[in-house]
């Protein structure tokens, strides 16, 4: 009798276990059929140096990779699990979920036309014809000493990819690994986040969204989320469920890896709080911003075209790549690529109020918008952009406010010491300094401009 009860407690443990790491399968596998895809495809980077860093931790490090240069395909399987992420030619790469391959390679993707067409022969900001001169103020060695402390690639200041610093305008420093240069694109994580609240402002100037009205979500319309503004989701107070708990089976894991709608996703969630009331980080939110915004246009052309020409042509973005899940809307949490140098002319287009060599690119008044606290948030967050107000960075001016991404991805904007400091890699939680960064090439500048 004892002999049966262990073993069907044995059974239940291990069918349990089978269960759970079913649900999980397709998490593992599609991390890192995705990442490697757009690690090879977008970013022209090896397969040896993505799964030697990138993917090399949990169990991810054990899923078995297949790429196809020809077919532009990556396939990763584990135990029984595989998951495949497919690239398309100017927009990326998608994993293939709840649509197939064919669905996502047979929509009529407009043709990607970058500006400007010869970048080496304009100068900077909107070519990349950079002056020998330094401006004033600044003192070089101060601020080399700071990034050479930075590249180290040990604790506290592991794991960095590039540096890019630029103040007054004028970029002064510009440092990659030996293994990266100007030409890679770099991987964006939630940094994506403050290019949506881009997008956002430009349809506002445009007059096709008042962030103030709520949102127009049919399956809303009869409870209580039908109060919940474009501004609660910009600020992420909702009131939406969300757990943006990673490393688990959470609502953002889910979404990223097993769902082929990520807005639709998070339009399910019910309401646990009342919007404005609660301040609660959710890269669903993001998204579900993203499908709406996909919904102000008359078709998926302009949809697609939009970020090119509207924003990143605009500011002299060439590198930039916006990828998008499976039903083809951007993955505004998470998914953007570019180089260091365009990831700063996104930091100084915010850090001008929206202005780009003359022209209002973003609506007057966007940029005080977006750094305005989200009730709730302690000062934290603005409206898609991460603030300073709390002093989660003490040794960094209060109005300081920047694009973070997973794994230490950093556009750092400080209006009153003119700079903009851009920092890419791949850090575990507590492997780099932002604070520690930040306070040295502060330091290497004078005080306020004026």
């Amino acid at each position: 009798m004892k002999k049966r009860i262990i073993i069907s407690l044995v059974i239940i443990i291990l069918t349990g276990a089978v269960y759970y790491l079913n649900l999980l399968m397709p998490i593992i596998t599609g991390y890192a059929a995705k990442n490697l895809a757009s690690g090879v495809f977008v970013a022209g980077r090896t397969q040896i140096s993505m799964e030697s860093e990138d993917l090399n931790f949990s169990v991810i490090k054990l899923a078995e990779n297949t790429v196809d240069a020809e077919a532009h395909t990556v396939t990763s399987r584990f135990l029984w699990g595989e998951s495949t992420a497919v690239y398309v030619n100017g927009y990326g790469c998608t994993l293939v979920k709840d649509f197939t391959a064919q669905d996502i390679l047979g929509r009529d993707y407009p043709e990607v036309t970058t500006f400007p067409e010869n970048p080496d022969t304009i100068p900077w900001p909107m070519g990349s014809l950079i002056s020998d001169s330094v401006p004033s103020g600044i003192n070089m060695d101060q601020l080399e000493k700071s990034l050479k402390q930075a590249m180290a690639d040990t604790i506290p200041y592991k794991g960095t990819f590039a540096l890019m610093v630029v103040y007054k305008g004028q970029p002064v420093a510009e440092v990659y690994r030996d293994d990266f240069s100007s030409k890679n694109r770099f991987l964006s994580w939630s940094m994506a986040k403050s290019f949506t609240n881009a997008l956002v402002g430009l349809k506002v100037k445009s007059g096709d969204i008042d962030i103030n009205k709520p949102v127009e979500i049919t399956e809303w319309e009869n409870d209580e989320r039908r109060n919940i503004t474009w501004n609660n989701l910009l600020h992420m107070n909702s009131g939406l469920e969300w757990n943006e708990s990673y490393g688990n089976l959470s609502d953002v894991t889910v979404m990223l890896h097993k769902v082929g709608d990520m807005g639709a996703y998070t339009a399910e969630k019910d309401v646990a709080y009342p919007p404005d009331s609660v301040w609660s980080y959710s890269s669903g939110t993001t998204n579900l911003v993203c499908k709406l915004l996909r919904n102000t246009f008359e078709d998926d052309q302009e949809f697609y075209k939009y970020p090119r020409e509207a924003l990143f042509n605009k500011i002299g973005m060439k590198s930039a790549v916006f990828e998008m899940d499976a039903s083809g809307t951007f993955v505004g949490s998470s998914y953007l690529y570019a180089s260091m140098r365009d990831f700063a002319r996104f930091g100084m287009l915010y850090l001008n109020n929206g202005i780009w060599e003359g022209e209002q690119i973003l609506p007057e008044g966007w940029v005080e918008y977006t750094t305005q606290i989200a009730k709730g948030s302690k000062g934290q967050y603005g409206a898609f952009f991460w603030l300073n107000r709390s002093g989660d960075l003490p040794d960094a001016p209060e109005d300081t406010f920047l694009c973070r991404g997973h794994d230490g991805q950093f556009i750092v904007i400080i209006p009153s010491k003119d700079l903009v400091i851009v920092r890419t890699g791949y850090s575990k939680k507590g492997e780099f300094d932002l604070n520690g960064l930040v306070k040295g090439i502060v330091d290497s500048v004078s005080n306020k401009t004026t």
